[in-house]
Parts: structure tokens; sequence; C-alpha cells
């Protein structure tokens, strides 16, 4: 006979009711007696039971086009907003895994070692688990390493966004770092676009084509169906312009992910879908 205490039990949200009704906590009582004499019990255990099963489920790959292998979680209420994808061409081979509930874990290593410094910001900042492994021609240059893993970042955000149900949509934020101010506004809206406004005045930051600024987040934007418009209000360091437009992408980017309570899990268009198309 299974028997569960009753003082576990009186932590589901029906808990402070019961409280004002039951007087001892710690006795164990029969499940089938918690079932006869509060009938909500039953559904209870049942939903507690399918919840365990969720979190058990793995989560299934599909194939995807232009070189991706996509996976997403099968339940975002139990295993949180979490996609993964793998991009294989002949140029470069890019894993990206991404968790838009997580604390702010960075894990990057795509062989530019200042893109890596970036996407700790992204990671840090927009409180994502980032985890990034790339290889690419880099002996040629850093162009396809960068564009493959933006279009990667792309992609795990639109998968785990999923129907974009009860999220903000919109993000808004500016960044200072020293003499340098972006502002960062973007809509996850399903439609791509990129309004990028820079003058990073030097070609490079240390080994880093200052150019790829910019056709990072172009890729980002393209693979995510995201509006994404990026000024800068101040800033004479390239690095400093960089840093700080990041900084502000990843805020932005968490306003407009995080949950809205007052939407109750609509979506967020007077349209009532919000697509990639």
């Amino acid at each position: 006979m299974e028997r569960l205490s009753l003082s576990g039990f009186l932590t589901c949200p029906l808990s402070q009711t019961l409280k004002s009704r039951v007087r001892v906590l710690s006795q164990t009582i029969p499940s089938t007696h918690l079932q006869s004499s509060f009938p909500f019990f039953s559904t209870y255990q049942t939903k507690q039971k399918q919840m365990e099963t969720q979190r058990m489920i793995s989560c299934a790959s599909q194939g995807g086009e232009n070189g991706f292998t996509t996976t997403t979680a099968p339940n975002a209420v139990s295993v949180g907003r979490i996609a993964e994808v793998k991009r294989v061409t002949k140029e470069t081979n890019v894993f990206v895994k991404l968790n838009l509930d997580g604390s702010g874990i960075a894990d990057s290593s795509t062989g530019i070692p200042f893109l890596d410094h970036m996407l700790d910001q992204l990671a840090s900042h927009g409180l994502f688990d980032v985890h990034v492994r790339a290889t690419g021609d880099i002996h040629i240059d850093d162009h396809h390493t960068n564009e493959d893993v933006a279009l990667a970042i792309g992609t795990t955000l639109l998968q785990a966004l999923g129907d974009r149900k009860g999220i903000n949509r919109f993000g808004d934020f500016s960044a200072p770092l020293d003499e340098a101010l972006i502002h960062v506004s973007l809509d996850l809206s399903g439609r791509p676009h990129l309004s990028y406004d820079l003058q990073i005045p030097t070609e490079r930051v240390g080994t880093y084509d200052t150019q790829l600024v910019e056709h990072f987040f172009q890729s980002l934007v393209n693979t995510s169906g995201m509006t994404l418009h990026i000024r800068q209000l101040a800033g004479k360091n390239s690095h400093h312009i960089i840093e700080a437009t990041f900084k502000a992408f990843a805020r932005a980017l968490r306003q407009a992910t995080e949950y809205d309570p007052h939407r109750h899990g609509t979506i967020p268009s007077s349209k009532g879908v919000l697509s990639r198309s």
C-alpha cells in the first residue's frame, strides 16, 4: 500500500486551505484515505506522476535544412526552454545548446577568442546558459565560423521559444561601458530585420575583424526571426563599443523572452500567432 506523508502533500497550492482543517502534519496517512477524503488528491497525484514522466523524456532529434540538426525539449514547463543545434558544412562544424531559463552559464569555444568573450556577455547578462563548440576554416579567416555560430544560435533561439506564448516579445536596453553607450531594441516578431548603426573606429580588436560584428547579428536575425535595432549613442574605443553592444543585446533579449504574468500564457500578438515567415 502506498503511504504518503501529509506534510509533503501540503506543499501543493491548496496547502493553505488544508492547514486550516488538518492539525497533524507529520502523521503518515495511506494514499487511499487521502483520495476518499480529498477527491482532488487523485487528480493531483496523477499530474505529479505525469510531470515525473515528462522529466524523463529524452529530447527528440530532427533533421533540419541547411546543415542543421535541431533538438528541442518536449515540454517547456517541466524541462525549461532548451534547444540544441548542430550545423555541419564543408567550412565549419558547430554545436550550440541554449537554455533560455538558465542562470548565466557561459561555455563557449569557437576558436575565435574575442567571439568567445562576446558570447560570455550574452550568457552572463541575459542569464542564458550558452554552450558553443565550433571548429572552422579560421586558417583562412574568421568569417565562416563567426557566421555559422550566429546562424546556429539564432536557430536554437527560434526552437527554444516555440510558439512564444506568454512572453514579453519586446526588449529595449541601453548599456554603457566607460565612454561607450549602445542602445538595442528588439522584437521577437518572427520577421527578420536588422538596423545596425555602429561606428567602430578600428578594423580589428585583437585578431577579430570588426566588420564581423554586423555580420554576426545579421546571421542571428535571419534564423531567429527577430527584428533588431542597434544604435551607437557614444563611444570611441572599439572594444568598448562592441562589448556594450553584446551586453545591451543580452539584456534586451532577456526582457523579450521573459514571461509576462498578465498575459496568462497567450501569444503576444493581435493576430494570435508569431511565426518565422
